[in-house]
């Protein structure tokens, strides 16, 4: 059966493709993505557009851009490369059919369109500098190899997560990758020798510092391995 109509009145009434109202207090949930082989679309053909495409070209993302315009950058980028695609086109919603990830870069008129049409595909859209219709934000980011730290706002203050960013990036070893290696390691012989993880981030500590002191012959004590573990 179906429900009876409310009676609130037709002002109150939301349209079908309506993007809620976000809570103030609402709290983000931080996540990385890997888009590896993934279809990704970008609306926009412009210089907004044309900075989101390396970093989803480089995390291997198979990326089509939207857009009646498109930048001479943008060209550039898909000369030879199998994983970009233009279109010089007007957006429509069924060009988000069978994506994982969007980027709206065109105007606010436009992006609505996009975000409504990535809700009712219950995809998350990233809308550059457009916080309302956007349900996911990209950060400042640093990477020490495939060690990366993210930095975000919630889309309200842009510039201050670029000084956060370069602040931390100030901080941070260079040979961040080192580390990783490091505890990759670490990790490994930990499982196999059923080290508590409670007791790994002393371990890993003792560990890096080894990296410093320069002593190689003390590695795997420092890793907290016995040493036929750690061979």
């Amino acid at each position: 059966m179906r429900p009876e109509p409310s009676d609130a009145s037709a002002t109150d009434a939301q349209p079908a493709d309506a993007q809620p109202e976000a809570s103030p207090e609402a709290r983000l949930y931080p996540v990385f993505l890997r888009l590896d082989g993934l279809p990704v679309v970008v609306v926009g053909g412009g210089p907004v557009a044309a900075g989101k495409l390396d970093g989803l070209l480089e995390a291997g993302a198979r990326v089509t851009v939207i857009a009646p315009v498109i930048s001479a950058a943008i060209r550039a980028r898909a000369v030879g490369n199998g994983r970009l695609a233009l279109f010089h086109r007007g957006f429509t919603a069924s060009d988000l059919d069978g994506a994982r990830w969007v980027v709206a870069a065109a105007t606010p008129e436009v992006n609505r369109e996009v975000a409504a049409a990535a809700t009712a595909r219950g995809l998350f859209v990233n809308a550059v500098d457009d916080v309302a219709s956007a349900s996911a934000y990209l950060g400042g980011v640093i990477r020490r190899g495939p060690a990366v730290v993210a930095i975000s706002t919630g889309g309200l203050a842009p510039a201050l997560a670029g000084l956060v960013r370069e602040a931390l990036d100030a901080l941070l070893p260079h040979d961040l990758e080192r580390w990783v290696d490091v505890a990759r390691a670490a990790r490994a012989g930990w499982k196999r020798a059923g080290t508590p993880i409670a007791a790994r981030r002393p371990l890993l500590l003792r560990a890096l510092g080894a990296l410093y002191r320069g002593d190689q012959s003390a590695e795997p004590l420092d890793l907290g391995l016995p040493r036929e573990a750690a061979s």
